[in-house]
């Protein structure tokens, strides 16, 4: 293509002269995220508990309500989640549950703990392949460190909310792979690729193929163009050829000089 600016419909036209292979690549990455997502990508399943800590309230503030001491505890809350992913908790859940033979450096990678703004409450999440298996480890890791933040800082007070369901009536579905999530990207990246390809092959191809373009880009009028005759108008050519030969050759046309 020229260094000229492409107009709307010049976009339009690039398109459309490519527009098979936008679609064959849009269509096989799409159908390779799919198989992905169902077939190769093992399902990731996940389970939480709920846990509040509350410091130990001193002599003078039992039986009344202490802001100060609400929004201490809400300022602790980012000190507690670092906490439940040190060693001196994860290894102790390593050592004290052999049955999960897991590492302390392996159990961090499933472990996410957050909360919410201005609330006392944590949230513990495991993320795991088989859903019993994450509920058994979040309920483990909630329960020791229930046992072990007393000796660590000066709480008593420190309650699960919620335990994860190990048989919860209705089968929890896996949150990964999101299925619609993969389709979707790949469709988006797969559309992009294919139209960039579309638009780098144009912008590669310096050929002039139409009246157009040779007025376009050398301002220069066409004086005769030659036509690529297909198989259909050769044979129709060839038989109109035919026809005439045989009209010149018929004795209707000829006349005697006297």
């Amino acid at each position: 293509m020229s260094a000229q600016e492409l107009d709307l419909r010049d976009y339009f036209r690039i398109v459309r002269k490519r527009l098979w292979m936008i679609v064959s690549i849009v269509i096989v990455t799409c159908i390779l995220a799919g198989v992905y997502s169902l077939y190769v990508k093992e399902p990731v399943y996940e389970a939480s508990t709920k846990i509040i800590v509350n410091q130990t309230p001193t002599q003078s503030t039992i039986g009344q309500l202490d802001l100060n001491q609400i929004n201490t505890n809400i300022q602790l809350i980012n000190t507690y989640k670092e906490i439940i992913k040190t060693p001196a908790i994860l290894e102790v859940v390593a050592k004290n549950y052999p049955q999960f033979n897991i590492t302390a450096e392996d159990l961090l990678k499933k472990v996410n703990v957050s909360s919410v703004n201005n609330t006392q409450v944590m949230t513990l999440v495991v993320r795991d392949n088989s859903y019993q298996r994450a509920a058994e480890i979040v309920n483990a890791i909630s329960l020791v460190f229930k046992q072990e933040i007393p000796s660590l800082f000066n709480v008593q007070n420190v309650s699960i909310l919620n335990e994860a369901k190990l048989n919860p009536p209705v089968a929890p579905g896996p949150v990964e792979p999101n299925v619609m999530l993969n389709f979707a990207i790949a469709f988006i990246v797969s559309l992009m690729v294919g139209l960039g390809i579309a638009f780098l092959l144009e912008y590669l191809d310096d050929t002039l193929k139409t009246e157009e373009d040779i007025e376009k880009y050398l301002g220069l009028p066409t004086i005769a163009m030659i036509t690529r005759l297909g198989q259909e108008e050769i044979k129709s050519n060839e038989q109109a050829v035919r026809t005439q030969t045989r009209k010149a050759g018929d004795l209707e046309h000829v006349t005697a000089a006297k």
